[in-house]
């Protein structure tokens, strides 16, 4: 394979880039970044002439055992993303069943083949009837929670696999024993706000973000792993300013290395070490935040270890700080420390059971411990828990519950959450699929008593569970929620959400999905009715690498924020688009 386009293209952006980010270390970065590329691709240029057929199974000239097609076909050894709450069983007839379904790069036996039919618009279009599911390691839906290094390739070592306009950047294999990826995306989102974050002046927000991800994998057999990726985040001409999820120029996303340490019961056993993104679970507390712009990464050190029945994690880490125009560095001031179990009983049944310690050193002022506001800082606080997931013929259910102590603020800690629900796959005509859940999040009824009970939710992905709209966080909150999910067209994903909020206690604040405190009656007196919220979202699966999100989110205001913020009524609108490669 010819990669000239390659280094055209890579000399270009290097020419381009002073211009475009200064003459500074992002520039410098971004120069690094690209020429990390040049390398690998002048390596495959070197090695291409001695690089064998894809179906030929290739032996080394080494003393180790030879490196076959056959072991290829096993690497990377991918961890597809946890079955979420809200998860939605397959439908007999077709398409997926749930919005998180379509975002979960899952095992293949939790989908069965749902035969004929259009799987994308342009299929629509175009009149391509297909005969069973496209072959394709992304989800059919503009967002996507796994993490890059976790998209599964490897059918590419079927020779007869269907070929695809972009296969040429994948699974590149130099000689023998090394194997080198590249992919990426890019999203453009358009929002607009109305009361925007529940500012007092309600004032509106209409603005753009774009993204831009784009990653190296390098593979040594099953030995060594170097993958890179680099992140561009922007957003533009917003009324108010930007959130610090909305921006992060020219940085790195991942930079990590894996080594293969062993087998353990002939299940290899890695050591992950330097900047990763973490997932798990339902991502109610450790989650990749996919709805922000600029995602959410950490940076540290990983152990992993994955059999046909367990999977094991351990790891220390530090959340990055993102820096808009410098690079971006760890929090020395937050240590995250946790044990992360999942045994599979089988496809359909799962047990979680974790343990997670966060110690926060970051200063809490004063005036905010005087009144209760000590979750941003200052803490040691261990969280333990445990979820069952299934489902049992139609019947979908989940109970996941959490328990925190330590201390906070010199208060002691005592806090837990509840998340719990139940499904039914109807089975019929546009596939419905309805969820009925209740979630709950302790508060603080008394900031003055030597206690603090209001619960942390860490790192999640509260945007998809307590409303797209991001202004309810899982801490002092009560949600009644329902979702339907409706597939008239295996391109067509519709999903509706209502949620009905009070708080837990009526003196703690209302957090939102960012976890900061918001609103706060000290007295009590503006009740316990934050509101109603209601989500409509259609995604409209375009092409193999196109998808368009549009989306309206409401926050009906109930008595407290009636009382708190008169004559705010918050909702958003917005289209995406998305394309991945």
């Amino acid at each position: 394979m010819n990669l000239k386009f390659f280094y055209t293209f890579l000399a270009t952006a290097v020419s381009k880039s002073n211009g475009y980010l200064g003459t500074g270390p992002r520039c410098l970065l971004f120069k690094c970044y690209l020429c990390f590329l040049v390398f690998f691709a002048a390596v495959f240029q070197a090695n291409a002439a001695d690089t064998n057929d894809p179906g030929d199974e290739v032996t080394t000239t080494s003393t180790e055992k030879s490196w076959s097609v056959s072991d290829w076909a096993k690497v990377p050894p991918v961890r597809p993303m946890p079955r979420p709450g809200l998860f939605g069983k397959p439908p007999a007839r077709d398409g997926y069943a749930s919005t998180m379904d379509l975002l979960a790069d899952v095992e293949p036996e939790y989908f069965p083949d749902p035969g004929e039919g259009y799987y994308s618009l342009w299929d629509k279009l175009t009149g391509n009837k297909r005969k069973t599911r496209p072959t394709d390691p992304y989800p059919p839906f503009g967002l996507m929670p796994t993490s890059a290094f976790n998209i599964d390739f490897r059918y590419l070592e079927d020779p007869d696999h269907e070929p695809d306009l972009f296969d040429p950047l994948k699974r590149i294999h130099l000689g023998d024993d090394w194997l080198l990826s590249f992919g990426g995306s890019f999203w453009y989102r358009y929002m607009n706000e109305t009361d925007s974050r529940l500012n007092a002046a309600g004032k509106d927000n209409d603005y753009g973000l774009i993204r831009t991800r784009f990653h190296a994998d390098l593979w040594y057999r099953d030995k060594l792993r170097l993958f890179a990726e680099f992140i561009d985040a922007r957003s533009l001409n917003p009324d108010l300013s930007p959130l610090g999820i909305d921006r992060n120029y020219t940085d790195m996303l991942n930079i990590f290395a894996d080594v293969n340490l062993g087998d353990i019961n002939g299940n290899p056993f890695y050591l992950r070490a330097g900047r990763q993104e973490l997932i798990y679970g339902s991502q109610r507390l450790i989650s990749t935040l996919d709805w922000a712009n600029t995602r959410r990464t950490f940076q540290g050190v990983k152990t992993f270890w994955k059999s046909d029945k367990w999977d094991v994690d351990a790891f220390w880490v530090r959340p990055m700080d993102t820096n808009v125009k410098d690079f971006d560095q760890w929090d020395r001031d937050r240590n995250f420390y946790g044990l992360w179990g999942t045994y599979k009983h089988d496809k359909d049944h799962l047990l979680d059971l974790y343990f997670l310690t966060l110690n926060d050193t970051r200063p809490v002022s004063a005036s905010n411990a005087s009144i209760g506001n000590v979750m941003q800082g200052d803490s040691f606080v261990a969280t333990f828990g445990g979820r069952i997931v299934g489902e049992y013929n139609r019947i979908l259910y989940e109970i996941e519950g959490m328990y925190q102590y330590g201390e906070r603020s010199n208060l002691d800690v005592s806090a837990f959450a509840v998340a719990t629900g139940v499904g039914y796959d109807f089975q019929m005509p546009l596939n419905p699929i309805l969820w009925l859940r209740y979630d709950f999040a302790s508060g603080d009824k008394n900031p003055q008593d030597g206690k603090s009970t209001t619960f942390n939710q860490l790192f999640p992905f509260g945007h998809y569970y307590l409303g797209y709209i991001d202004l309810i966080g899982r801490q002092n909150i009560h949600d009644f929620n329902a979702q339907l999910t409706l597939h008239p067209e295996r391109w067509i994903t519709f999903v509706g959400q209502y949620h009905r909020y009070y708080l837990a206690h009526n003196k703690d604040f209302l957090y939102n999905a960012g976890g900061a405190a918001t609103l706060r009656d000290p007295t009590g007196q503006s009740g316990s009715h934050v509101g109603d919220g209601l989500d409509l979202l259609i995604n409209l699966h375009v092409a193999r690498h196109h998808d368009v999100i549009v989306g309206y989110s409401k926050l009906f205001s109930g008595e407290f924020i009636e009382k708190q913020r008169p004559g705010v009524n918050a909702d958003l609108l917005y289209v995406q688009y998305n394309f991945r490669f």
